[in-house]
């Protein structure tokens, strides 16, 4: 009986919860601007706000026009001096925590989040259920275990400023009403070792009813490949009541195949676009491709064409003049204090109404030795159609330019580790090379014209 209480009322608070969020999916364009000028109005008395004059700006016209494309190098004097524990800096107060990522070039990343800007992590994860619970008119999963394969929530200190990965820092922020239903258990996400971590998951859930599983594609493979290697059996032999995968932190698309012999029959999957610097969307309708930009959560969205990304002149755009079908560096400003922040992201729009995106590359994730411009998206998507033809399983690829050849041509280099071999090598180069060449015409130009 409480079970049938449980899944009656996640379902009307799914029903209601889609029908609420209709309005800022329809209004998306206009509330962005309004939601860019409170920002700056809260935040004009911070160092950052009277550097760029906040006071002057009345419109994003005057926002573009003042404050100029930051990445974290260009932010890093600032946050310098909120780790060292000064107020006011780039947001009102101190933050609340500070994610702490790995960097390239900036070694740690320390960015910020407010006590403004934390419940919008939550809740993108929280619409992302009810959106599917709505769509699929289920809610099964609700009544059995869940799992979250995340880091470790221990957090240090920073001058007061809690620190941690954001996985654990939102461990610290789980609703009550699924921390019954929650594993592992604390002490075993408080292992830093992720071996050792997953062997312990894994004696903690096999004999459970694990019906909903999140994690990065790497992570769940290597959870479920240790399962299966334990018990003989597939995912859903194993757990026969398993309804839901929600996944995010890279595209999903390279892993599916993998995914699915583990998982030994279909599961529904739902995918995230969650980082340290904000949610900002996921899979509204899991049988679409697709993932619904939230609008309304405390971040202003500005698009940069890919191929003008990086000039000084370089164009931004407003929710209202993209594109479809075109690729877009993604630039936030968040109520966390992330100004004009490039994040390092490709996105493309595939609807406008309401918004939807494909995360399609990196900003420094491309080829482009002879001009072609071949970004991951296009890669990852021939790839993905030439495995599907043979049939193939990856485990990892990589490509790249072979600029100055022994003899003949410069060309693509593809490294290939094989789960599956295709069983006709020439064949599968031949397929895949037509799949990119069908996806960019820049590279099929190359070719054709006996450049490579």
């Amino acid at each position: 009986m409480l079970n049938f209480i449980k899944k009656a009322a996640a379902k009307i608070w799914a029903k209601k919860h889609v029908r609420n969020s209709d309005s800022y999916k329809s209004n998306a364009a206009q509330n962005q601007e309004k939601l860019l000028l409170d920002m700056v109005r809260q935040a004009e008395k911070t160092l950052f706000g009277r550097t760029f004059r906040f006071e002057d700006i009345h419109t994003v016209a005057d926002y573009q026009k003042q404050v100029p494309v930051n990445d974290y190098e260009g932010l890093k004097p600032y946050i310098e001096k909120v780790k060292k524990g000064q107020a006011n800096i780039l947001w009102t107060g101190t933050p609340e925590y500070f994610a702490k990522t790995s960097g390239t070039t900036s070694g740690s990343k320390y960015i910020p989040i407010s006590k403004e800007g934390m419940p919008f992590q939550i809740a993108g994860a929280q619409s992302a259920l009810f959106h599917y619970i709505s769509k699929k008119n289920n809610a099964d999963f609700v009544t059995g275990k869940m799992i979250f394969l995340q880091g470790s929530p221990e957090l240090e200190e920073v001058y007061g400023i809690k620190t941690g990965r954001l996985s654990g820092i939102v461990a610290h922020h789980i609703p009550n009403y699924l921390q019954k239903n929650r594993l592992p258990s604390w002490e075993t996400n408080l292992i830093d070792d992720w071996e050792t971590k997953v062997d312990k998951i894994v004696e903690e859930t096999e004999h459970e009813n694990m019906t909903l599983i999140s994690g990065i594609p790497p992570w769940l493979i290597m959870y479920f490949e240790k399962l299966i290697a334990k018990s003989g059996k597939k995912i859903t032999e194993l757990f026969p009541n398993l309804q839901l995968i929600v996944t995010g932190g890279v595209n999903y698309e390279p892993y599916r195949e993998k995914m699915q012999e583990l998982l030994g029959k279909p599961v529904d999957i739902v995918q995230t676009f969650p980082a340290s610097e904000g949610f900002f969307a996921f899979q509204d309708d899991y049988t679409k491709e697709g993932l619904l930009l939230l609008t309304n959560h405390g971040i202003f969205y500005e698009f940069i064409p890919l191929e003008n990304y990086g000039k000084p002149d370089a164009k931004r755009l407003t929710l209202k003049d993209v594109e479809l079908n075109k690729d877009y560096a993604l630039i936030l400003t968040t109520n966390s204090g992330l100004w004009a922040y490039s994040i390092g992201d490709v996105v493309r729009f595939i609807s406008k109404n309401p918004h939807r995106i494909l995360v399609s590359g990196r900003t420094k994730h491309f080829t482009s030795a002879f001009g072609e411009h071949v970004i991951a998206i296009e890669v990852e998507e021939a790839m993905k159609a030439a495995v599907q033809k043979f049939p193939a399983q990856i485990n990892e690829f990589h490509l790249a330019p072979r600029v100055n050849p022994e003899a003949g041509l410069p060309y693509h280099e593809w490294f290939i580790e094989f789960e599956k071999e295709p069983t006709d090598f020439e064949a599968f180069r031949n397929t895949l090379d037509d799949e990119l060449r069908s996806r960019n015409t820049y590279y099929n130009d190359l070719i054709t014209g006996n450049v490579l």
